[in-house]
């Protein structure tokens, strides 16, 4: 046992060796350290990069999970706004219908009416008689102003009107507008003062009238006497259709904000005018579509004057040379004139028969081109009034306008519509055909067929 241990104990060369190993490895171990803690934060703390990297290292796999729970989230929203946008462009798509068929079924009634009460108008009617006639077209004119104006701004709103702009002479629009208004302000016991242009311009024609319309309508509302003005001015950018009155005037803080809905300038009869406050909100939304500018300018206790500037067009001669408007005839053209009425709305036939009947025509009004046919006698029709819309399977009114023209030449045709769609006015601009849009304006109605009667 004693030879065994003293065989295997180390000699003092491997003690040494040993020794010197443990010695190099301990110097290796502190320049280790040393590089560790030199390469560490400015405090030297030895760990405290690897533990701010373990501590960034939790943070990014935290946040890449909120990352990650985020988006889904937001995917689930994603495809709640798509089914809730397919519900919107649905309900548009409804409205858009509703829009259509206010304007013709709604519309078709106040038509009618606004033509009977025009052709009472006309007959030899007692004081009394002939008053409560005046106030019966009075309120419907105001019932189709107030309608008129919330159907136009939820075609605004819907963005299904559209402009359709093409060449005109502006004596066109303002010389009926002219009459119309010079009646209007007589019952309020204003005058109206108009300067003809002979200048064409490029528009919408309806929008425009639409725009200069409501300038006319808030001048009589808001002026108690005096005078309104309607006339043009030249700019080097255009014609300036100016709408002016000796009304109260607009203080200088409400004249933005009457462009806005349901706004109105303050007025110590204020409560006593009808209206929406959407009149000057339509001008400026239809002025921006149109991008023509409005302008105003108002002194208080003075008067406004509102108006609107429209492009010059690019014309030929043959057009300068179409004579102006005018309803002052040295004999009558609608007195004999044959005029066809075509329309499926029994009360709208009967209405047209006796306006024109009192205007001195010859009228044959029925639902279709072969009833009129079989009651003419072979007498040639001079003016065609047609509806557009005649039902379902039938054509529309323009196609039914060019087939009559073809077999009746010379026939002047009107097509009479409450569908102001821009392809419509588009279409029968391009047929050669006149349009008038429901309800119907009698005046604008008996200028146009004389125009027609005079110049054919």
């Amino acid at each position: 046992m004693a030879l065994f241990q003293l065989s295997d104990a180390p000699s003092s060369n491997d003690v040494a060796a040993l020794r010197e190993e443990n010695q190099r490895l301990r110097k290796v171990c502190a320049a280790l350290m040393e590089r560790v803690e030199s390469g560490g934060t400015s405090n030297g703390a030895p760990y405290a990069a690897f533990e701010r990297s373990v501590l960034l290292a939790e943070q990014v796999r935290e946040r890449t999970d909120a990352l990650h729970r985020t988006l889904d989230e937001l995917s689930q929203v994603n495809g709640r706004l798509l089914a809730a946008n397919a519900d919107a462009q649905a309900a548009n798509a409804s409205k858009t219908k509703f829009l259509a068929a206010v304007s013709h079924d709604l519309l078709q009634p106040l038509n009618a009416a606004r033509l009977f009460a025009s052709a009472l108008e006309a007959h030899a009617l007692p004081a009394a008689s002939q008053a409560l006639v005046g106030h019966i077209g009075r309120s419907l004119k105001d019932v189709e102003g107030l309608l008129g104006t919330l159907v136009d701004i939820s075609r605004l709103d819907a963005g299904v009107l559209h402009a359709d702009k093409a060449p005109f002479a502006v004596s066109t629009l303002l010389d009926a507008l002219a009459e119309e208004y010079r009646q209007v302000a007589g019952v309020r016991g204003l005058t109206l003062h108009y300067v003809p242009s002979q200048a064409w311009v490029e528009s919408d024609l309806a929008l425009l009238a639409r725009v200069v319309r409501n300038f006319l309508s808030n001048a009589v509302r808001y002026t108690e006497h005096g005078h309104l003005l309607l006339g043009c001015r030249r700019r080097r950018e255009g014609l300036e259709i100016m709408v002016g009155d000796t009304g109260p005037g607009i203080p200088e803080p409400q004249r933005q904000a009457i462009f806005l809905e349901f706004r109105r300038a303050s007025h110590p009869q204020a409560n006593q005018i009808r209206g929406l406050g959407l009149g000057l909100a339509i001008v400026d939304r239809i002025s921006t579509m149109l991008g023509h500018p409005v302008r105003l300018a108002s002194q208080l206790g003075h008067g406004s004057l509102f108006s609107i500037l429209v492009p010059y067009a690019d014309i030929g001669k043959d057009q300068a040379a179409q004579p102006r408007t005018s309803i002052e005839w040295d004999v009558d053209p609608l007195q004999g004139c044959v005029v066809w009425v075509v329309d499926d709305d029994p009360a709208i036939t009967e209405g047209m028969q006796a306006l024109l009947g009192g205007w001195g025509c010859r009228v044959r009004a029925a639902a279709t081109v072969s009833a009129l046919e079989a009651a003419s006698d072979g007498e040639r029709p001079a003016v065609l009034l047609v509806d557009y819309h005649l039902g379902e399977h039938r054509e529309n009114g323009i196609d039914l306008a060019a087939r009559l023209r073809r077999r009746y030449p010379g026939l002047a045709a009107v097509v009479i519509t409450a569908n102001h769609e821009a392809a419509v006015k588009r279409a029968t601009r391009e047929a050669g055909i006149h349009c008038l849009l429901k309800p119907l304006k009698p005046l604008r109605l008996k200028m146009l067929l004389g125009t027609l009667l005079e110049n054919g």
